[in-house]
C-alpha cells in the first residue's frame, strides 16, 4: 500500500495483522495498493522512483512461535477455503503457494496434530523478510502491539489516528494461548528453528519452558541460510508470481 500524498508506503507481512491495517489505510489514509498483496520491499524499489524510495516505510512482526500455530490452525482447518476454492487456487499459484498447498495435503491426510505438523515441515531456522529489508524500512509495527504501533506510525507520517484500528481476519478456533499447542518434543524442535530469531528481534520463551538456551549452530546456520534466501527472494521469487492476478467471476459473469 502507498500513498503519494502522505508520502508513506506500507509491506504487508504475511500474519502480522496487515489485512487490517492495509484496509485501515486504504479507508482513512489516503493509500492505494501496488505491486501485489505480500511483495516485500525489495520488490517496492525494484520499481520504485527516487522520490518514492525516500517514502517512509513499515511493515510487521509476529512472535514466530505464534505465527506457526496460526499457520496450522489455516492449514488444518482450511480457513475460508484457501486450499479448496477453485478461484484461490487458481490465483495462488506461486512456488510458496504450491508449497503450502501440499503442506494441506499432508496434514489433512494424517489429521496432523501441530506437533508432528511442526517436526515434519519445520526443520530449518525459521526468517522473514522483514528482516531482510529491514535497513530500509523505517518501523516495524509488532503484532502484540498493533494498535499502539500503528498509531505512532501514523504519527511519524504525520497523521492523527482517526479511531482504532479495527481487527481483521482474526483467525477462527484461537481460543487458546499459543502456548498450549507446545509439547515436550514441539519445545525442543522450536528452540532450534525459531531461537535465533526470537533473540534477533527481542522476543522471549515462553516462562513456561523454563531456561532455555538457543543452539550455537542454530544461530550459525542461519546466517549461512539467510544469504541463500536473500538470493532467493531478490531474484527468483519475484519472477515466481504472477505479474495479472484473474478477476473473481461475480454472478453475472458466471453464466
Amino acid at each position: 500500500m502507498i500513498s503519494h500524498e502522505h508520502r508513506y508506503v506500507y509491506i504487508e507481512v504475511p500474519r502480522t495483522g496487515s489485512s487490517a491495517v492495509r484496509r485501515e489505510l486504504r479507508e482513512m489514509y489516503g493509500a492505494e495498493p501496488i505491486l501485489r498483496k505480500h511483495a516485500t520491499y525489495r520488490d517496492f524499489l525494484r520499481q520504485a522512483t527516487d522520490d518514492e524510495k525516500t517514502y517512509f516505510a513499515f511493515s510487521g512482526i509476529r512472535n514466530p512461535l505464534d505465527v506457526a500455530v496460526t499457520r496450522y490452525i489455516h492449514i488444518k482447518d482450511n480457513v475460508k477455503d484457501h486450499f479448496t476454492d477453485p478461484w484461490s487456487v487458481q490465483v495462488r499459484n506461486s512456488l510458496a503457494s504450491r508449497i503450502e498447498r501440499r503442506i494441506y495435503s499432508w496434514t489433512k491426510q494424517r489429521n496432523a496434530t501441530f506437533e508432528q505438523f511442526l517436526m515434519h515441515w519445520y526443520l530449518l531456522p525459521y526468517d522473514t523478510w522483514t528482516s531482510l529489508d529491514h535497513e530500509g524500512i523505517d518501523m516495524v509495527l509488532r503484532f502484540e502491539n498493533l494498535q499502539e504501533d500503528f498509531a505512532q506510525a501514523l504519527r511519524r507520517i504525520g497523521l492523527d489516528p482517526v479511531r482504532p484500528l479495527p481487527a481483521v481476519n482474526v483467525t477462527p478456533g484461537r481460543e487458546r494461548s499459543y502456548v498450549s499447542y507446545y509439547t515436550p518434543e514441539a519445545i525442543k524442535r522450536a528452540v532450534w528453528v525459531f531461537g535465533p530469531y526470537l533473540e534477533q528481534w527481542g522476543y522471549r520463551f515462553p516462562e513456561s519452558w523454563g531456561p532455555v538456551r538457543v543452539p550455537a549452530w542454530s544461530k550459525v546456520l542461519m546466517r549461512i541460510i539467510r544469504v541463500y534466501r536473500a538470493i532467493y527472494w531478490k531474484y527468483f521469487r519475484f519472477a515466481d508470481y504472477v505479474a495479472r492476478r484473474p478477476q473473481r467471476p461475480t454472478a453475472s459473469s458466471a453464466g
